[in-house]
């Protein structure tokens, strides 16, 4: 039988226990939130994380930039590889010759462009989320992209191919 103090100390233990490891989950959420959110160098060729944020500045309004990345013509023209693009809310694009194909989610004039976005090596049905945020900034607009739910092993190639592929050819075009 157990008395009523042991009782109330195993209460006690197991509240405090409760509130322990509360406090440690909430602190390593809270430490892992701005850790995501940050470009990190990648650790390995295979690395595990599934999502990605990368920001640049480009010296073009949200509306250029918005349409250099919307019309087909324009799109190929700064990557070099043939697009389709349907530049509305649900429209299908093919980018790079192909490579790339998708949806458009959410387009936002001059704010926002979300996109179900897929490499066509990837299995079939398997698609990620696109998000390209425009901010105005000191000499043009600060572009947001935040890369999530790709699969595990696929960072290190699509970081490396935004800053190949969209930012540094869009910088060049830009001046």
């Amino acid at each position: 039988m157990v008395s009523k103090v042991e009782s109330s100390t195993r209460r006690q233990f197991a509240g405090g226990l409760t509130l322990l490891l509360g406090g440690i989950a909430a602190g390593l959420h809270a430490e892992a939130t701005p850790q995501s959110m940050q470009q990190l160098p990648p650790t390995s060729p295979h690395d595990p994380r599934t999502s990605l944020h990368q920001e640049v500045e480009l010296a073009a309004t949200a509306g250029r930039i918005e349409s250099e990345l919307l019309d087909a013509q324009q799109f190929a023209s700064f990557t070099g590889l043939a697009a389709v693009i349907d530049p509305h809310e649900g429209g299908a694009f093919s980018l790079f010759g192909g490579m790339i194909v998708g949806r458009n989610v959410e387009l936002v004039s001059g704010w926002r462009i979300v996109q179900a976005w897929r490499p066509t090596h990837w299995d079939p049905g398997v698609y990620s989320l696109v998000k390209f945020e425009f901010r105005p900034g000191g000499n043009g607009t600060r572009v947001v992209l935040d890369h999530t739910g790709f699969p595990a092993g696929e960072f290190d190639h699509l970081s490396a191919g935004w800053q190949e592929h969209y930012w540094e050819p869009l910088k060049k075009l830009f001046g």
